[in-house]
């Protein structure tokens, strides 16, 4: 089976990319597709409790968003970017070692030397297609609070400005729990304390997973036959209590409305067949046009870039 890239393509004026989010965050416009014959509707996302059932069950990605962006120099004064994608658990010798994407004023090689303000670090391996292993001379919670310090909030490339004061605590849903990814999970953005506790209030039960989001999110699309682009692998969990909800959804019949595309790839590669899985994970399944969901009945989920999948 072969799709296009350019299935995926319209027209999207910038003007209509807004650059600053909405205020309160569930005054979003939402648009609704029926299943049944394909209608559209236009509601705000604060209309949700009245499109869902007491039975259905809401799957969110808990991730949190890190300061993963770090710019900074060489030891020859080159300017160099790095975007932090996960710690490198394994290795060994002093300091913290992360996986990483770079880009310089020059290659990055092997025992090059970095400095991020008050950080420093080494490139130790060049993975290639732009990836590195990279050792800072802190580890453990030093280095963490070093990153607090000196690296900013990766806001999307399709917003065109610094990220702000502000973008520390809204570009994070507010079921943001478990730090790891470098974007937000962005359908969940749109919800308030205020309409989780009016759905809670219809009996919309609720659980949440996690996938921290990587760097696939940033990257294009290559290949002109989307069936040939490779997804980078996510990190994911399933705690038992979510595999446990899911069971009941299924159970009494109710519908499972999954939260962005983060946490139907996470259904999607927990489901063993029979049950939800709970457990760790990693992930790098790209959903295309004939995947046959096993999970998911629902989903919220925000519009694509063109040309993206």
């Amino acid at each position: 089976m072969s799709t296009h890239l350019s299935d995926f393509d319209y027209h999207l004026p910038e003007s209509l990319i807004a650059q600053e989010p909405v205020s309160p965050r569930d005054a979003s416009r939402l648009l609704v597709v029926s299943r049944a014959d394909g209608s559209l509707s236009h509601r705000t996302f604060a209309e949700l409790p009245e499109l869902l059932a007491p039975t259905d069950l809401l799957v969110v990605n808990d991730t949190r968003v890190i300061p993963a962006r770090l710019l900074g120099t060489r030891q020859t004064g080159g300017r160099v970017e790095l975007l932090l994608v996960e710690p490198v658990a394994d290795a060994a010798g002093p300091g913290g070692c992360w996986r990483a994407m770079g880009q310089a004023s020059k290659p990055l090689r092997p025992g090059t030397a970095l400095r991020f303000g008050e950080l420093a670090a080494t490139i130790e391996v060049a993975e290639g297609e732009g990836f590195f292993r990279v050792r800072f001379d802190q580890g453990g919670e030093a280095l963490q609070a070093a990153l607090e310090r000196e690296a900013r909030l990766p806001l999307p490339p399709y917003i065109r400005r610094a990220p702000g004061t502000a973008d520390l605590e809204r570009y994070q849903t507010v079921m943001a729990r478990s730090p790891g990814s470098v974007a937000a999970p962005t359908a969940g953005l749109h919800f308030t304390p205020g309409l989780l506790e009016r759905l809670a209030a219809r009996g919309v039960e609720r659980t949440a997973v996690t996938l921290h989001v990587g760097p696939g999110t940033f990257l294009p699309v290559r290949t002109d036959d989307v069936y040939g682009h490779r997804m980078h692998e996510e990190r994911y969990l399933v705690p038992p209590d979510a595999a446990a909800a899911f069971a009941a959804c299924r159970a009494r019949g109710g519908r499972v409305v999954a939260v962005g595309t983060t946490s139907v790839r996470t259904l999607e590669s927990s489901f063993d067949g029979a049950a939800l899985r709970a457990g760790d994970g990693r992930t790098e399944l790209f959903i295309l046009p004939g995947h046959p969901f096993r999970t998911v009945d629902a989903l919220i989920t925000n519009f694509h870039l063109p040309r993206s999948c």
